[in-house]
């Protein structure tokens, strides 16, 4: 019989916030205007990457890769990026800034938050919401919580708009990545077991999970990539994504993935870099 692994105890991270999501791109150019003025993000730096955000914060960053090779439908990646507005008013105004651009997008309550989905032109899945306070999330005794997908009125989120464009303000952030995974349950293993995220929901084909008791900082699911490889190193789309937690946490981090047995990769500055069993790479950095 083979000896189970011994994990260090204190698996659970606190204090996490998701930094900037990387893509790749044969055409950098073509997706500023959207991010710049349908999200509301300021163009903060260009070059062979073109970095944007809000409030001088960094939250997307694109490459530039002529060559890179479209990733198929099926294959794993990002589903969507969810960049988080601070506030109603600010949704309402990027539900205008899309709409005057001519944009098709969708939108949602999910009870915990609202939110409106967009493409970019790339097809990069695209989220803006704002959350609900905290109190208000409808919480099961076991301690996960109850979300939804329900028509949101854009009659009444258009009404609470500015009168006049403006960016997305600062506070502004990455809430959560939603991640395309080939299998569930490989996927629970690394992020829950290794990594040390709370399931806080459950879909069938997906999973929700986070740190700190927040509905999620991460989504998981096989709707459209069950079974699928991962795609090639530098095909365009999702890079990497990067996670900011305390230098302690990455340090016990790290040596859990040794325990169990996962490449990783240390990083300059007290980081470290490793991919999940699907092949999507995290960047774990220092707060």
């Amino acid at each position: 019989m083979t000896a189970a692994l011994s994990l260090p105890t204190e698996t659970a991270p606190h204090d996490l916030a998701l930094g900037a999501v990387a893509l790749t791109s044969r055409d950098p150019e073509r997706l500023i205007p959207f991010y710049r003025d349908g999200v509301g993000l300021e163009v903060l730096s260009t070059g062979e990457t073109t970095v944007l955000g809000a409030g001088g914060r960094p939250l997307v960053e694109i490459a530039r890769r002529p060559d890179a090779a479209r990733a198929g439908v099926r294959a794993p990646g990002l589903f969507h990026m969810a960049i988080r507005v601070p506030d109603r008013s600010s949704l309402a105004a990027r539900l205008m800034a899309l709409h005057h651009m001519g944009l098709r997008m969708g939108a949602s309550d999910h009870l915990v938050s609202e939110a409106l989905y967009v493409d970019d032109p790339d097809g990069n899945g695209i989220e803006i919401y704002r959350d609900r306070p905290a109190d208000e999330w409808p919480r099961s005794p076991d301690g996960t919580i109850a979300m939804a997908t329900l028509p949101l009125d854009l009659n009444a989120l258009s009404r609470e708009a500015p009168p006049a464009a403006q960016p997305a303000p600062a506070g502004t952030d990455m809430g959560h990545v939603h991640l395309k995974v080939s299998d569930l349950e490989a996927a629970r293993r690394f992020w829950v077991d290794t990594v040390g995220l709370t399931i806080m929901a459950r879909y069938p084909g997906a999973l929700f999970v986070s740190a700190d008791g927040y509905h999620h900082h991460l989504g998981l699911n096989t709707w459209q990539s069950s079974g699928a490889p991962a795609p090639a190193t530098g095909t365009a789309g999702l890079d990497h994504f990067t996670v900011r937690l305390p230098q302690a946490s990455i340090d016990a981090l790290g040596q859990r993935l040794a325990a169990a047995g996962v490449a990783f990769t240390a990083l300059e500055g007290g980081g470290l870099t490793a991919r999940d069993p699907s092949g999507n790479t995290a960047v774990f950095r220092p707060a």
